[in-house]
């Protein structure tokens, strides 16, 4: 099983980034896959969650600015992140695990057996 980001890099204040996470070998988009972010000295922390369905959560600090998404056909699941601000600068990660319904722990990193190498986002003042 591997995941693997891509689509970050580095935006001005106000910007947008859309990152990316496939799925090999593995039918990600079938089960819950989320995003998770970790910044030197935070520690890693839940950012979004889409589910088998399609259903999704978000941390309260995407504040409407970040939208998930995933295209079956593709294997993919997508992060697209606006009005991105300087505390957004982070390592995101991709996360999956081997259930359809992410439910209500969609914001653990213990309920997450699969992870991406991540792919940096950095955004400048």
């Amino acid at each position: 099983v591997q995941l693997v980001e891509s689509g970050g890099g580095s935006v001005q204040t106000g910007g947008s980034l859309r990152s990316s996470c496939v799925g090999s070998d593995y039918p990600a988009t079938t089960y819950c896959m989320a995003w998770f972010r970790r910044t030197p000295g935070k520690g890693r922390e839940a950012v979004a969650s889409i589910d088998r369905d399609g259903r999704t959560s978000y941390a309260t600090f995407t504040e409407g600015r970040f939208t998930i998404s995933k295209d079956e056909a593709k294997n993919t699941m997508y992060l697209q992140m606006s009005s991105l601000k300087p505390e957004d600068s982070s390592m995101y990660y991709c996360a999956s695990d081997r259930r359809y319904w992410c439910g209500d722990g969609w914001n653990s990193v213990r309920a997450y057996d699969y992870w991406g190498q991540g792919t940096q986002v950095t955004v400048s003042s």
